[in-house]
């Protein structure tokens, strides 16, 4: 496996620097967050689809730090009742921009709706009032699964990957709601982007998600979370506080390597799992630690991922699950 770097991870620092910074840490390639959610301050969405000439200079200054582009990234929400086609265009922008650069995957969430009518999100995740399977019928059929066999066939019409991150406060957030939108798609062009701490957040196993999403996964960000025990136990999982109140949360994203007691050897079984699953590909550091600098938690993270990453082709190939 390959070891790569989200750039938001460094997104106080210049394009060059995090160049620099990736180039010194021996990683193989970089993400590039696109829109949405992100204020893409390393790349100009716009100027580089409308501009081959700053297309490929963009390309060259990386290539000459040695790096590749793993993967663009349009998290949003693309299915929100309101913001929705303003995102949804981000993203059909990134994966064209995609196809003109030959990066191979995109990276997005699945979106969320409201309900019927509704000018916000509505994120369900309980059966009870019978009203919730209503608005869940809605959301699945009525309105995300007809965008995503669209989207999906503009994928494949450009050549290009859509791996679904499942996360909180979306229609995908765990490995049934992912297998249930790619079960109903049937397209070779979506499979999952899988990120463990948003799973772990939610009381997820991971080496059980792996195994449950085994021949799906196309691309992987390493971040770590850390559960706050007390207030779990007093609150449970689900957490509405802000992220910079992390004494009072009862999870928090943190720097690889601090968020399970096992420390490394949670690593080095999640690189395992990953490999058995039949994932080879690279391993994107993301860094979201509100109380660790940035550069020292990328550096940490890449010397852990270093240790525990397998290089090489198999001898052998996983069977199919």
């Amino acid at each position: 496996m390959e070891i790569g770097l989200i750039t938001d991870s460094l997104s106080s620092r210049s394009f060059d620097e995090v160049l620099e910074i990736a180039a010194g840490l021996g990683l193989s390639s970089i993400e590039l967050p696109t829109g949405n959610w992100s204020e893409a301050p390393h790349i100009n969405l716009d100027a580089l689809l409308d501009n081959e000439a700053e297309r490929a200079a963009f390309m060259g200054r990386i290539a000459d730090a040695g790096l590749g582009i793993s993967a663009l990234n349009a998290n949003g929400n693309q299915l929100h009742p309101v913001s929705g086609p303003q995102q949804d265009e981000v993203l059909r922008k990134t994966i064209r921009l995609a196809q003109l650069m030959e990066v191979p995957t995109v990276v997005c969430m699945s979106g969320l709706p409201g309900a019927a009518g509704d000018s916000s999100p509505n994120w369900v995740t309980s059966s009870w009032p019978p009203e919730n399977l209503e608005i869940l019928d809605y959301q699945w059929e009525q309105v995300a699964i007809p965008y995503w066999r669209q989207l999906a066939a503009f994928a494949e019409e450009h050549r290009v990957k859509l791996a679904i991150e499942p996360c909180f406060t979306q229609l995908v957030y765990n490995a049934a709601t992912a297998k249930r939108l790619i079960d109903a798609l049937g397209s070779e062009w979506v499979g999952i982007n899988l990120d463990p701490s948003h799973l772990v957040a939610m009381g997820a196993d991971i080496p059980s998600v792996i195994r449950a999403l085994a021949g799906t996964i196309m691309h992987v960000h390493a971040k770590d979370v850390r559960l706050n025990t007390p207030v779990v136990a007093a609150n449970g999982l689900p957490d509405g506080t802000g992220m910079t109140l992390w004494q009072q949360r009862a999870w928090n994203y943190v720097t690889l390597g601090l968020g399970h007691p096992a420390g490394e050897a949670f690593w080095a079984d999640f690189v395992y799992e990953l490999r058995a699953a039949g994932y080879d590909g690279t391993l994107n550091i993301e860094h979201e630690d509100v109380l660790v600098n940035s550069e020292e938690g990328v550096r940490r993270a890449a010397g852990l991922l270093r240790k525990v990453a397998l290089q090489g082709e198999p001898d052998w190939k996983p069977a199919q699950v």
